[in-house]
């Protein structure tokens, strides 16, 4: 009989796949075993790489701003929250921050004066482009454990449940 414990391979996989495992007649559940405690733990991994080599003081939030901008070029407040996977309230201070710090201007929307778009300031294009090369090497050494198959299959398998 397989060993559902999630001793078995170290990973926890054997119980995450069978919820309904059982361990000294209970349900097994084994945290360390579950997705959600797993891309939790890789996410608190890439935000302490994230931190120690950005520079700039810069949050990986305001990061993903700024390199939206910078990508898409300019967007509504609402537009860049979508595009950054940040709720309203955090894209609100995200901008209100680096708006603050001469990074981002808001200016009426030449087409529609109800909405103001977000885009970078000369100083916002400098600082982006003085990361980007960082924020390369900080993915690089986020996925430094695993061999370039494993990377390629991660970064599939993540864009595939998102």
């Amino acid at each position: 009989m397989a060993d559902t414990t999630a001793e078995a391979d170290g990973t926890g996989a054997a119980a995450a796949a069978d919820p309904q495992a059982k361990r000294g007649g209970r349900r097994r559940y084994a945290l360390d075993g579950q997705i959600g405690f797993l891309l939790r733990k890789a996410q608190q991994r890439h935000l302490s790489i994230f931190s120690t080599h950005i520079g700039e003081d810069l949050t990986a939030q305001q990061f993903a701003a700024l390199a939206k901008l910078n990508e898409v070029g300019p967007s509504s407040q609402n537009s860049l929250g979508r595009q950054t996977a940040m709720d309203v309230a955090t894209i609100k201070g995200v901008v209100s921050r680096l708006k603050d710090r001469g990074l981002i201007d808001k200016a009426p929307d030449p087409d529609d004066k109800r909405l103001h778009l977000i885009d970078l300031t000369a100083e916002g294009r400098r600082t982006i482009e003085r990361v980007l090369p960082l924020a390369q090497e900080i993915s690089r050494m986020t996925l430094a454990p695993l061999d370039r198959a494993e990377q390629q299959t991660l970064i599939r398998l993540l864009k595939k449940i998102t």
